[in-house]
């Protein structure tokens, strides 16, 4: 019996039980035959939010309070609540590395999609939503079973700023708009679109300026991310913007370094002034696990654990929309939640010292338990929730699995292909060696922060679908530290009709608290690689498992190897979906979501170094397509297809007028570079439409990625060589022809950032790249009298 036919039968045995002898979830709190609390104004679900956040607080003792404020919040059982764990993960399937989430009989696994970087190549921001409601429909259908939370703290949508970030796998790639797009639609995939209602709450980490694990002796727990305004406006807090202002993310994360010489988890700077000044987060702070106790313990930020206590509930204070009663006008705080029990030990005698009020502490509870009442859990019986009929028959379903397909398929790069020889065709290539240490992966492919996959299909049982098989690993594992199996697996390409090398990197070498110390392959890949390419009989595939970017220009400009793909970690059915690109059953599509740099650019710049802009006279390269312009392996949205898209520029403005609030020429006339300051436009939807046609002029229908970058006005000096602008996804059947129309908002995405952290519109001739198709848009004040279109 195949492992299909027995997980038909499985999936029958367990809808049986969930519907038979296995009792839901009990309420979390409020239970109808609960007699004490179902007059309490809390539980009153017809009752305003605000009034029923603000009635539970009222009656909570401060050491109840206290107990609230960590990740493993207590039971409250005189008010019938029960402890809650917080601590979820999600980040490309519902995960078991967080406390709050476990697999057993009855939920023995979940659908695990691609690692996010994988699936952020496939820029098709529907699909990140898709794959973000299937999330959720199994994480409610396991909370529903009692086997995990509803607090999920996933995405993570930090910047891939260095190519040897260990977590760099998580993310979605290095461009700003990019992760911030991703964001927002996994979000939205994950919660809902109820505003006032939450499918599951998301969570954005990790704020901000965090993209360094263990480096050369700096770990992240002791790192102080010297960032310039620039930097933090211009790049690294841009996803967090567009996950909070678009996505409506329900918390956000604050990371383990310091920026600029203050803890993020403690800095009101950050917290209050953008996180819920500017971006007006509707929700919790949350800090990264034991965040607090390290600014105390390894920081040493504050002399008292009290203190510490104190400046991380404080970080954030704004005025709160909620007024307990007359007495009680509190203001909201900084951190909500510690992951990690500092807040649970240290709060209460931090009042006892005068350094917060109980008021400060009933701040913080406002946030969590308002999002506690948006996901339903103070409505009474779980099973009247309108998610409450999910359960085991909704997940690792038929349908979730085929997206879990799909994604890979989507997010593979083809990222050479000489003849062309690929697709490969199984009337020619009967027989197939199958080399590498990854070539029978299963775990590898689902990267880090996953759970337990449906099932996995490797790369060798993808190929044996298509073609006959000759299996060799050439190395023990990726460390590749002899070449003792090098022969067998030489003499398995020379009796192949086609080889395909599956190499790369896995978690040992990119991971959590792993960086990279250089992007060559590992250990005597590289070698294996040209011997068995040098040997074979047919034409030679090289695939690549990894996050992270590798130099393997060797194998660019090997003559022996015809095709290289890129297949990121590619989730439980990653096997088959590389298998389906090689032999044609799927078009290749994905564009790689960072830079690929040669091994020598790590020559030129510490890890630690956070500055994003070229410096010439430091011999400073600059980091990012949007900075960087030296060598690369490949760059930033490259990839392949097996077809030909050609693309037309059917309508565009030629200029567009910027209209000005009051101060006409006051506006004008002082700015730095002729631009203008963003708050200083009437910005609403300002926007520039496109219309573009993309051909498919090639004999197979494909799906093509769709690219609009921008430059700004030359010699104005911002130092930025492009930037993305907007990204489509659009399928054309062979021969035919497909309008796509785009649009460009001038203040978010047309805009730059000064040196003193300003976000300003350029004036002037912004150059639009589509491909090889070059657009002028000539931004011009309203004011001065300039109206064109």
């Amino acid at each position: 019996m195949g492992w299909r036919s027995s997980f038909s039968v499985i999936s029958l045995f367990l809808v049986l039980l969930w519907g038979g002898t296995c009792e839901a979830r009990e309420a979390f709190a409020c239970d109808p035959k609960d007699g004490r609390t179902k007059n309490m104004g809390f539980c009153k679900a017809s009752v305003a939010m605000e009034e029923r956040v603000k009635d539970l607080i009222g009656r909570l003792t401060l050491q109840e309070k206290v107990r609230l404020l960590v990740n493993n919040a207590a039971p409250v059982p005189r008010l019938g609540i029960k402890g809650y764990e917080w601590w979820s993960e999600a980040l490309h399937g519902v995960s078991n590395v967080g406390p709050g989430t476990k697999f057993d009989s009855l939920f023995p696994s979940a659908t695990i999609f691609p690692q996010v970087i994988t699936t952020a190549a496939s820029f098709n921001a529907s699909l990140w939503q898709a794959i973000g409601r299937v999330v959720s429909d199994e994480a409610r259908a396991m909370y529903n079973g009692g086997t995990a939370g509803l607090t999920y703290w996933s995405p993570n949508v930090n910047i891939f700023r260095d190519p040897r970030w260990g977590r760099g796998q998580e993310t979605p790639g290095e461009d700003p708009v990019l992760a911030g797009t991703y964001a927002a639609s996994y979000v939205r995939g994950l919660q809902g679109t109820d505003g006032n209602r939450l499918k599951v709450a998301a969570c954005c980490k990790h704020f901000t300026a965090y993209d360094l694990d263990n480096w050369n002796g700096v770990d992240r727990f002791h790192f102080n991310a010297r960032v310039s305004k620039q930097d933090i406006e211009d790049t690294f807090d841009v996803p967090f913007r567009m996950c909070v202002s678009e996505g409506k993310v329900a918390s956000v994360m604050c990371s383990y370094n310091q920026v600029n010489g203050v803890p993020t988890c403690a800095d009101p700077n950050l917290l209050k002034n953008t996180v819920r000044g500017l971006w007006q987060l509707d929700g919790y702070i949350v800090s990264d696990c034991d965040s607090v106790g390290v600014f105390y313990d390894n920081q040493h930020y504050t002399s008292t654990p009290e203190e510490a206590a104190a400046d991380a509930i404080k970080a954030g204070y704004v005025v709160a929309h909620i007024q307990l009663t007359s007495r009680f006008s509190f203001l909201t705080t900084g951190l909500d939640l510690d992951c990690g029990p500092f807040l649970a030990v240290h709060t209460q005698d931090a009042v006892k010292k005068g350094l917060l009020t109980e008021t400060d502490v009933n701040g913080a509870l406002v946030n969590t338990l308002t999002v506690q009442m948006r996901l339903g859990m103070f409505d009474g019986d779980p099973s009247a929730h309108p998610y409450g009929h999910l359960g085991p028959k909704d997940v690792c379903t038929p349908a979730h699995q085929y997206l879990a397909l799909e994604a890979a398929r989507q997010g593979i790069v083809l990222l050479k292909n000489t003849g062309p020889v690929l697709p490969l065709s199984p009337h020619h290539h009967r027989t197939v060696a199958v080399i590498g240490p990854n070539s029978n992966a299963t775990v590898t492919m689902i990267g880090n922060y996953a759970g337990i996959a449906c099932g996995y299909t490797s790369p060798l049982q993808g190929i044996g679908r298509y073609a006959g098989t000759i299996h060799q690993l050439g190395c023990e594992n990726v460390a590749c530290t002899n070449d003792r199996q090098f022969g067998l697996a030489i003499n398995a390409a020379r009796q192949a009709d086609a080889t395909v090398l599956v190499m790369g990197l896995d978690q040992s070498i990119e991971a959590e608290t792993v960086d990279r110390t250089g992007l060559l392959l590992p250990g005597h890949q590289q070698d294996l690689v040209s011997k068995v390419a040098s040997a074979s009989k047919g034409p030679t595939i090289l695939v690549l498992m990894s996050g992270g970017p590798v130099d393997i220009t060797f194998a660019k400009n090997h003559p022996r190897i015809a095709g290289i793909l890129w297949a990121g970690y590619p989730g439980q059915a990653g096997g088959a979906a590389i298998a389906d690109i090689l032999f044609g059953t799927a078009n290749p599509g994905g564009k790689l979501p960072v830079t690929w740099y040669p091994q020598d650019y790590l020559t030129k710049l510490a890890m630690t170094n956070m500055a994003m802009r070229a410096s010439k006279s430091a011999g400073y390269p600059g980091r990012t397509y949007r900075f960087y312009n030296g060598p690369m392996v490949y760059p930033f949205g490259h990839g392949l297809s097996y077809t030909h898209f050609v693309h037309t520029l059917e309508s565009a403005p030629t200029v567009v007028a910027v209209p000005l609030n009051g101060h006409r020429r006051g506006n004008v006339t002082n700015l730095s570079n002729r631009a203008i300051r963003v708050s200083h436009a009437r910005c609403g939807k300002l926007s520039i439409t496109l219309q573009v046609d993309v051909k498919n002029v090639g004999s197979r229908d494909g799906t093509h990625t769709l690219l609009v970058f921008s430059a700004p006005p030359a010699g104005a000096g911002w130092a930025l060589e492009k930037q993305l602008v907007a990204f489509e996804k659009v399928h054309v059947a062979a021969k035919a022809q497909q309008r796509v129309g785009v649009n460009i908002h001038v203040c978010n995405l047309l805009s730059v950032v000064d040196k003193s952290g300003i976000r300003r519109i350029p004036l002037g001739e912004h150059s639009l790249h589509i491909g090889r198709v070059k657009h002028s848009v000539s931004l011009q004040p309203q004011a001065l009298g300039i109206i064109k279109s």
